[in-house]
């Protein structure tokens, strides 16, 4: 217990974490001024389950139909006849030559009979377009959610401005209940597509993804404990709007159209390249 202790004190060191002479207790949140308080990151993981009932109700009835009423089929593939022996080397991704080879003469089936039951199998839990372009839709709907009340509740805050003030007086910096739900509400939405992942759409960066989600909870965790709200609001403006155009165009590609996908993918590589490459690290960062 003294390891841990001796390992928590000097991983929450305000030598660390703070300005020189400074404790936690000097931030610690009172009557008088409402510092981030950091038994507060716990109200973003609830939050997160009503984010996914929000999502699952726009999806269910306002994205679906939407996306059906321009043309978007809900289609899946032909279902492969049940095998329970293949199946088995299915989930175990068991379905190299060899081991093809070794199934076929177990069923008394030819390999290719063996090879189109797999091909089959593979595209039975592919997710149809739709189902695609409803999550694209949510996500767009989100970031766009997100910038807009980022940018209306920064419009009158002086360090979206000027950079400086997001360190004039630090750490002595009230958060206003405006800045404490774009907070909790940015968190709970990666809370929510950590746990959405694992029954959305499976993508072949999945683990990367998933550590992303989890680095940025961290991040902000790391950023509200700290009293970096400042800055932290100015990243998360910074890199939701981007984002709005790239989930745009995967509407429009999901959609065929084409033309309206290129366009505003080009859009977003010029806004991303701008936000992520220029004022990011050389106007927050820097």
């Amino acid at each position: 217990m003294n390891i841990l202790r001796n390992i928590s004190a000097t991983l929450w060191s305000p030598d660390i974490w703070l300005p020189p002479n400074i404790t936690w207790e000097d931030i610690s949140p009172n009557a008088d001024n409402k510092y981030a308080n950091y038994q507060h990151l716990i109200f973003p993981v609830p939050m997160a389950f009503v984010l996914l009932g929000i999502r699952y109700t726009l999806e269910r009835y306002w994205f679906a139909p939407f996306g059906r009423s321009i043309g978007i089929k809900n289609t899946r593939s032909k279902r492969a006849v049940p095998n329970e022996i293949l199946e088995k080397a299915y989930l175990n991704k068991k379905t190299k030559y060899k081991q093809i080879s070794g199934l076929a003469k177990q069923l008394d089936w030819s390999e290719r009979q063996v090879e189109r039951w797999l091909r089959l199998r593979r595209s039975q839990d592919k997710p149809s377009t739709l189902t695609k372009f409803c999550e694209s839709c949510w996500r767009c709907f989100y970031y766009a959610y997100s910038f807009f009340y980022g940018l209306v509740i920064l419009w009158d805050k002086p360090w979206l401005w000027e950079i400086n003030h997001c360190y004039y007086n630090y750490p002595y910096h009230p958060v206003t209940s405006d800045i404490w739900w774009y907070y909790m509400i940015s968190m709970a939405f990666y809370w929510a597509l950590s746990f959405s992942q694992f029954f959305d759409v499976k993508r072949k960066d999945f683990w990367q993804m998933f550590i992303h989600h989890i680095a940025t909870i961290s991040l902000m965790c790391f950023s509200w404990v700290g009293n970096l709200t400042r800055i932290g609001s100015l990243v998360l403006l910074v890199h939701d709007c981007a984002d709005i155009l790239l989930e745009a165009a995967k509407m429009g590609k999901y959609a065929n159209y084409q033309k309206a996908c290129d366009c505003i993918f080009a859009v977003f590589t010029i806004l991303w390249v701008v936000t992520r490459m220029g004022v990011y690290p050389f106007w927050i960062i820097y």
